[in-house]
């Protein structure tokens, strides 16, 4: 018999809400509601400017290079990436060139918000 564990059951993040998931932070119901919450009040008004379609592929393209978490490669394991990361954020003036990018999983890419 193969028995594969399953995440425990924690409880959505929004405010009031009694559903239980595995993934995520928050139920079905509520992950485009906060999403919203979080891009109206977090992100600045020029964020859809900035990370186009433009940055959409550019992220591609450097992560189709760069497949394993950079950080995690440095110390010695082999771990997908998920993100592409700005070492100098383009709010400080940094670019999209592939000198200031970073391909990181989201562990790491949390780390260095």
């Amino acid at each position: 018999m193969n028995y594969k564990p399953q995440k425990a059951l924690k409880p959505c993040k929004y405010s009031g809400c009694p559903e239980l998931i595995r993934e995520g932070q928050y139920c079905p119901a509520h992950k485009t509601i906060a999403g919203r919450e979080y891009n109206r009040t977090q992100r600045s008004p020029d964020h859809n400017k900035i990370y186009g379609r433009r940055w959409r592929k550019i992220r591609e393209l450097y992560i189709s290079k760069h497949p394993l978490c950079e950080d995690c490669l440095e110390r010695g394991f082999y771990v997908a990436a998920d993100e592409v990361h700005h070492k100098i954020p383009t709010e400080d003036g940094g670019t999209h060139s592939e000198d200031n990018l970073r391909s990181l999983c989201k562990s790491c890419h949390t780390k260095t918000r």
